[in-house]
């Protein structure tokens, strides 16, 4: 197994979570999505240069009134949610396409399936992908490789309550006082609810991505959320996009 991350300065805690694999079946290797010297230099470090199993989990996340990001903010977000995760993929199909075998897993999002108000900019990043990978699975099923859209709804991390606190801070400049009230005043403590109540943990996550991995014939979409799962029922179930 290779974990990868941006910066090594900050492995520690994955050195810790590792255990005593590290070193044996585990290595930790630098890897930036957004660079293609980087997924390059990656790649040739992987032995025999072959990818058995790719998991697609850099992300970026983003929320708040659409007036107050700009396209070159929105730009930055693309770059990692979505062509991070092609990069990735196109790096790694020549050899399972060859070896016909291979098992490509992207962790996406419920906002894939469906937009959710105040997060325009993540669920249109993500909704690339899906149509990106469900595009390439059929394709790909000839060559005996498998792609997997991991779909988590709400999960509870530091990263996502370091975010929350941020933006009840902003002051989101160029959107109107009606949209910043809905924002701060509506839509903040219900998104906090949501998390708190039916959030998962990033280990409940994990073991649905191992069990997805560990598939005889895995699926294309994997909700982790059971309780996110009429979602995709909704979603054509409502021409109008009320719900």
């Amino acid at each position: 197994v290779i974990a990868t991350m941006r910066d090594l300065r900050k492995k520690e805690k994955l050195e810790e979570a590792a255990g005593t694999t590290l070193g044996k079946t585990l290595t930790i290797q630098r890897l930036d999505v957004c660079s293609d010297s980087s997924v390059a230099e990656c790649m040739a470090n992987v032995p025999g240069g072959r990818v058995d199993i790719l998991v697609n989990n850099a992300g970026v996340g983003h929320v708040g009134p659409v007036e107050s990001i700009s396209v070159e903010e929105m730009k930055k977000i693309f770059e990692t949610n979505f062509f991070g995760a092609v990069r990735m993929i196109k790096a790694v199909l020549p050899e399972m396409k060859s070896h016909q075998r291979g098992h490509i897993v992207v962790i996406s999002s419920v906002m894939g399936l469906q937009g959710i108000v105040f997060n325009d900019v993540y669920a249109a990043s993500k909704f690339a992908v899906e149509g990106f990978c469900e595009s390439l699975a059929v394709q790909l099923l000839q060559f005996n490789v498998f792609v997997s859209m991991v779909e988590p709804g709400p999960v509870n991390t530091d990263f996502e309550m370091k975010l929350m606190e941020e933006v009840s801070r902003s002051e989101f400049p160029g959107t109107d006082p009606a949209t910043i009230r809905y924002f701060k005043d509506v839509y903040l403590p219900a998104s906090h609810e949501i998390f708190t109540t039916l959030g998962q943990s990033p280990e409940a996550v994990s073991e649905a991505i191992v069990k997805v991995i560990q598939s005889r014939r895995p699926a294309f979409r994997v909700q982790t959320n059971r309780l996110y799962t009429p979602l995709v029922a909704l979603k054509y179930a409502d021409p109008s996009g009320d719900l």
